[in-house]
């Protein structure tokens, strides 16, 4: 699924800002003004932001198109708005969490998260434990589930986080710190909400080179013998 809007980003899944998400009157774009939460805002948590840089809005890769003292305008398709959370959350005018694209000097403190939203996913449970938040997900299409796996990584909102456990309906739980939660959207979620869900990025690409594991892969030479004799089967 393809939900960048403009040329594409790379992010790490650790937000730096939260903002506020606001229909413009075009209709189609949306406009992310600085938050009044006591958090951030995206002025400080963002930087400095130029017409063309790629920023993540709740896990969703868009592209600034005007800049604005408290925030940005971006322009987003009608095949963004339509497969993820952007729409709801704009007519809420509703928290989103913000980060700049990843610089090659910067720090890797998450995973590599492409902005490009795989499915959405529904919160199933939230459970207070001493130290953490226990949140249960789940695919809307339980067919994503394969690229979930225990301590695998996986991008809820556009946040990076860690699968603690999954099982086989599509369904998954991670623990979430006290930072995290107080510092993202998540402290709003309640049972039920929409998520937009990106899976980790090397399970995609590992599954891509693995197809046709049966026969010779001409691109590859990765055939199920060549799997076998490598320890991978």
């Amino acid at each position: 699924m393809a939900t960048a809007a403009g040329k594409a980003g790379m992010f790490t899944g650790l937000v730096r800002a939260v903002g506020r998400l606001e229909r413009c009157p075009a209709g189609l774009r949306l406009r992310l003004a600085a938050a009044q939460d006591p958090v951030a805002s995206a002025q400080e948590g963002l930087g400095p932001l130029a017409l063309g840089d790629s920023v993540a809005v709740d896990g969703v890769c868009l592209t600034v198109a005007e800049c604005f003292p408290d925030g940005f305008r971006a322009d987003v398709s009608e095949e963004t708005l339509a497969r993820t959370t952007l729409a709801a959350k704009a007519e809420a005018r509703a928290a989103v969490n913000l980060e700049p694209a990843l610089r090659l000097s910067d720090r890797l403190g998450g995973h590599l998260v492409s902005g490009h939203v795989d499915g959405l996913g529904t919160v199933v449970a939230i459970e207070r434990e001493p130290a953490s938040w226990r949140l249960v997900l789940r695919w809307n299409d339980p067919a994503y589930g394969r690229y979930v796996c225990e301590k695998a990584s996986v991008a809820v909102d556009g946040i990076s986080l860690t699968v603690a456990g999954c099982n086989s309906e599509g369904q998954f739980w991670v623990a979430v710190i006290p930072h995290t939660w107080s510092a993202t959207t998540l402290c709003h979620r309640r049972v039920g909400d929409a998520v937009n869900l990106e899976a980790d990025l090397l399970a995609k690409y590992t599954e891509r080179l693995l197809q046709g594991a049966g026969t010779a892969n001409p691109a590859t030479g990765i055939h199920h013998e060549w799997l076998a004799q490598h320890g991978w089967l």
